[in-house]
């Protein structure tokens, strides 16, 4: 019978405790290679792993390449020696080559550059890259990529063909300096250099980093500078500025009347048709070209202000404008010229008073007027150019004045009196024909067939007969039979045949003097 249990002083009915098990004590733990059940799986893993290790070193021992090695990006791992050379030789092609020009860009085909990978030899290479029981760590787990460098030949004629071709491309000439003409002032443009590919230094660096060049590397190119020929020119702006300064005069002269016609365009205008050029780079000088358009233009626009019956020769004209401005000169002439005319008959005129009041000998206007004979008023005759008289280039600063009526002779140079002289003329049967014309030809002693006459110091001026081949012109005192010397003591009266007389000391100087071209006035 169980016991009760006493009262608990709270009155509450006391528990009995219970007896906790008592465990047996543990038995020790066997080892792992006493359990078969580990032991088995044990062998089955070494299995496998030997399995897997030979299975690797069948496949990698000696014909492949090792996991993880790389060639240009080109992941080789397990290929064939010729299935390596096949991607090397396809990873190539359109392999491209970054040129530095400062901070652009320039890419080259390596082929261009004569750079060319040996497949082969690279391939050969990775075969003999790693452990052959480095394959354990592809089956166990990523392997680290191991980097072979490529073989890589050089065509060094190749490489700098291309450079030298890229030269010609990127090449920049150096800027001379020159003169510009703006708002009538000589302006220097400052020169710059240019440059050029150095060609050795640039084949040069990529020949010695030819890895780090397929590798991807940016190659710089070498340039050298180009030195200007003409590096400065600001001392011959201020000589050109000299020269703008003074006007430019230009003379339309006509002979016939002896008068010239002045113009002078402002300084801006025709420094604006200047073109000033450069000659000899050791020692710079100015040469100065024209802009024709803009000469013809004015020169045209001046020779429209003439009176109707002259004109200018145009293209003569602005020539002799621009060979001044390209000479340096400050002043230019040219000639005006004047058109034929016509002459309407009055009462009591006769061919040779028309001829001698139009300046001709009277066979000139006979021969412009075939079949006149018997003049009637009204009718119209043709007057040929007095220019025909004038066949010479003229001399403008110089110029002989005979006076008829007064048998005197005066000499001007550049405007001022330098002779005067007493002369002879031609008699009424032969006389000296008005009119303006020009010293042609000197000889010193001619001879005048007609007349039997020998002049010495002859000037030829005009020729009476226009199909004659004799002329008039000035002589001394001639000679018959040459030995009796005539009219000596004529001076001051008609004497001659047509010819000018003077003496033989004034026919010396004059013959000295007169050039072909100076103009020879004859009044009545």
């Amino acid at each position: 019978m169980p016991s009760q249990a006493a009262p608990h002083p709270s009155g509450r009915a006391r528990v009995p405790r219970m007896l906790a098990p008592v465990r047996p004590p543990a038995r020790a733990r066997a080892p792992l290679w006493a359990d078969p059940v580990a032991v088995g799986l044990l062998l089955l893993l070494a299995v496998l792993l030997t399995a897997l290790a030979g299975a690797s070193l069948w496949l990698y021992g000696s014909t492949r390449i090792q996991p993880g090695v790389d060639v240009l990006g080109v992941e080789l791992g397990g290929s064939t020696r010729e299935r390596a050379v096949e991607a090397l030789d396809a990873a190539w092609q359109g392999r491209q080559v970054v040129l530095l020009d400062g901070e652009r860009p320039l890419t080259v085909p390596a082929s261009e550059l004569g750079l060319a990978i040996d497949a082969e030899r690279t391939a050969d290479a990775a075969m003999r890259i790693g452990d052959p029981w480095s394959h354990l760590e592809a089956v166990l787990g990523d392997p680290e990529p191991v980097r072979v460098a490529p073989v890589i030949n050089l065509d060094d004629l190749q490489l700098r063909q291309t450079l030298e071709k890229l030269a010609t491309e990127l090449f920049l000439p150096a800027i001379d300096a020159t003169i510009e003409i703006a708002n009538g002032r000589a302006v220097a443009m400052p020169s710059a250099s240019g440059r050029a590919l150095d060609v050795p230094v640039t084949a040069d660096r990529i020949a010695s980093n030819v890895a780090l060049v397929v590798g991807g590397a940016s190659v710089p190119l070498a340039f050298q500078d180009v030195p200007p020929t003409v590096p400065d020119l600001s001392g011959l702006a201020e000589e050109a500025n000299a020269y703008l300064t003074r006007p430019l005069a230009i003379r339309a002269y006509d002979p016939i009347r002896d008068e010239s016609l002045w113009w002078t365009p402002s300084t801006e205008a025709w420094a604006g048709w200047l073109l000033v050029r450069v000659e000899e780079a050791t020692s710079p000088r100015l040469l100065w070209g024209v802009d024709e358009a803009g000469v013809r233009l004015y020169v045209g626009a001046r020779a429209g202000e003439l009176a109707p019956e002259r004109y200018i020769n145009l293209d003569a004209a602005s020539e002799a404008v621009m060979g001044a401005m390209r000479s340096g000169e400050a002043g230019v002439a040219f000639r005006v010229y004047h058109y034929p005319s016509q002459h309407v008959v009055q009462s009591g005129e006769t061919l040779v008073s028309i001829a001698g009041d139009h300046g001709f000998p009277y066979p000139w206007l006979q021969q412009a007027n075939p079949g006149v004979d018997a003049l009637q008023p009204g009718q119209v005759i043709q007057i040929p150019s007095p220019d025909v008289l004038l066949p010479l280039p003229v001399v403008t600063h110089k110029r002989i004045v005979i006076s008829i009526a007064q048998q005197q002779m005066w000499a001007y140079e550049g405007g001022e009196l330098i002779w005067g002289w007493t002369i002879s003329t031609g008699i009424a049967s032969s006389p000296t024909a008005p009119g303006v014309y020009q010293v042609q030809y000197h000889e010193l002693n001619a001879y005048a067939s007609s007349w039997d006459l020998w002049m010495p110091y002859f000037i030829g001026i005009y020729r009476p007969v226009p199909s004659s081949s004799f002329m008039n012109g000035f002589h001394g005192f001639p000679t018959r039979d040459g030995m009796n010397l005539l009219w000596t003591s004529s001076l001051g009266q008609p004497v001659t045949y047509g010819c000018i007389l003077l003496s033989n000391e004034h026919a010396a100087a004059l013959y000295e003097w007169a050039e072909p071209g100076v103009v020879v006035e004859i009044q009545k």
